[in-house]
């Protein structure tokens, strides 16, 4: 199994950053992660991709998002962290770390529990 467990988010002004971590730990799983990323939903709204990051470092954004946020990942403390600065009142969502992972022929995604993003005007 593989566990995901998000932290960092709150409440921020416009203009303001935050930093949102993800913390990913492994209990007897046998799916290799192949990319770790950062979705969000408002609510009323689908889940939508904010950013993704490959194992190779090959990184993905959301159009709403570039230039703004930043993903990076530290592979020594098994960690994905979304930098995002200059925020707006549409980035408030819940904040859901996923990755992607396969094990042969077989694909599955993981989910952590999400954490709030409330941005202010």
């Amino acid at each position: 199994q593989v566990q995901l467990v998000e932290s960092g988010g709150g409440l921020v002004q416009a203009g303001g950053s935050l930093t949102l971590s993800c913390s990913c730990t492994y209990s007897g799983s046998t799916f290799r992660i192949n990319s770790i990323g950062w979705y969000r939903q408002a609510p009323g709204n689908q889940r939508d991709m904010v950013a993704t990051i490959t194992v190779g470092d090959v990184t993905n954004y959301a159009d709403s998002v570039k230039g703004r946020f930043t993903i990076s990942r530290d592979n020594a403390k098994n960690t994905v962290s979304l930098q995002m600065n200059n925020l707006k009142p549409e980035d408030t969502a819940v904040y859901y770390c996923n990755a992607a992972a396969s094990r042969s022929i077989f694909s599955r995604e993981f989910w952590g529990q999400g954490t709030q993003v409330t941005v202010s005007s």
